[in-house]
């Protein structure tokens, strides 16, 4: 990010906690509680938002070397990522070209070729079929014309894309709306994976994205987690087109009145957080980043899947297994503010993905869910200090073809 854009977002959020202000999106809307329980709603997003949008399926670090591979299963299509001898990476539908049967199982891992268990065909990490075993009694096959289903995969700026329709279309600049160019400025192909957690509770997807949409509740919510560490209530907001940019301060921004605004930096004393349409959350910090992706049930509106993995810069890594534990914030110091400024293990991270959001947020998420099942509540309400929330759902709304949400 640009330091003048820097020094304009701090001096926002500055002001707001100096006048007791917020962001204010000037209006209030109301949010039907059915979005979040309608079994033909959740088809269409599932068809629209995941089975035929591209999606951000991870960072150039879950593909650190040649040969490395993952895979996933989120969004209806079991994927295959790999990089090939060359450094390139591929996506591709995980089945064999036989039968069917998945050619890579496990999570993550390393392999020159992938085998299928059922009757050992071998492909390539750029999908081609290498080998048939007893050919001679299988028949003659043209192994050029039945190698793995490719999918239109992009990587850029250490980001990883893919359609999960093979004549799908993926247009990098169209998805980030403007903001590629910022999101090129962390570099974000220097970070190696370290971590991942995954939360799996009965809130619907949308619910869970709504965690990430405001700021009023860090205060109370998250008074003894998150609310030692951020003051709340406060918030430096824009949007690009589908997606947009969310920057709250810390209480550690105080520091930056000390210093010329030539050594102002966000990393310093505030959250920078993305949201990318439909389904992602990208927290920035300056050691490390979490890629936040969230899953809708397709069989059951009332229940979703958070991905949650962790990146940090290399020499980071290594310079951290040197310090010993006083010397760096762990899974039980991290609200300790005595430690502000020193560096986050992996561990301390997850850590806050469990306290704050699992225990805290999705909790909250689990009781709204249930209060709009039962029916009797007919709609939410969004303050005009939530505008990130209007800005989801409307964006969601305007893909579906539906009407915005209405003005309380």
């Amino acid at each position: 990010m640009q330091h003048d854009l820097q020094v304009s977002i701090a001096k926002e959020l500055i002001r707001q906690l100096d006048e007791g202000e917020n962001v204010d999106a000037g209006v209030q809307y109301r949010m039907p509680t059915a979005s979040y329980t309608c079994p033909e709603l959740a088809e269409r997003e599932w068809t629209s938002f995941f089975r035929e949008h591209p999606q951000l399926v991870g960072l150039s670090g879950d593909l650190p070397e040649p040969g490395s591979f993952f895979t996933l299963d989120d969004f209806g299509v079991p994927i295959l990522a790999t990089r090939d001898k060359q450094g390139e990476f591929h996506a591709f539908l995980n089945a064999c070209s036989h039968r069917g049967a998945r050619v890579a199982s496990e999570p993550r891992g390393k392999a020159p070729v992938f085998v299928c268990p059922f009757h050992s065909w071998s492909f390539s990490p750029k999908g081609e079929l290498l080998a048939v075993p007893e050919m001679d009694h299988f028949g003659a096959i043209d192994k050029a014309c039945h190698g793995l289903v490719a999918l239109p995969a992009v990587e850029r700026d250490g980001l990883l894309w893919v359609h999960p329709q093979p004549d799908g279309e993926l247009d990098f600049d169209e998805l980030l709306g403007g903001l590629a160019q910022e999101l090129a400025s962390y570099n974000m192909a220097r970070r190696s994976y370290v971590a991942e957690k995954t939360i799996d509770m009965g809130l619907n997807w949308k619910l869970a994205n709504d965690t990430f949409g405001e700021t009023y509740h860090f205060a109370k919510l998250h008074k003894d987690t998150l609310g030692q560490t951020f003051y709340g209530s406060n918030l430096a907001y824009e949007e690009f087109g589908r997606n947009h940019r969310f920057v709250t301060a810390r209480k550690s921004i105080d520091a930056l009145r000390d210093l010329p605004e030539s050594e102002w930096e966000l990393f310093e004393g505030t959250l920078i957080l993305y949201y990318l349409f439909p389904n992602i959350q990208l927290v920035i910090g300056r050691d490390q980043i979490s890629l936040i992706r969230i899953y809708p049930d397709s069989k059951n509106p009332e229940r979703s899947i958070t991905r949650i993995s962790m990146y940090y810069e290399q020499a980071v890594i290594e310079a951290m297994d040197a310090l010993d534990d006083d010397q760096k914030i762990t899974a039980e110091t991290i609200y300790d503010r005595s430690k502000i400024g020193r560096p986050f293990t992996p561990e301390a991270n997850l850590e806050v993905f469990t306290s704050t959001i699992e225990e805290e947020d999705y909790l909250m998420g689990e009781h709204q869910q249930k209060s709009a099942q039962s029916g009797l509540l007919s709609h939410s309400i969004f303050g005009r200090n939530e505008a990130p929330l209007h800005h989801f759902h409307n964006s969601f709304r305007s893909a579906l073809g539906m009407p915005p949400l209405e003005r309380v």
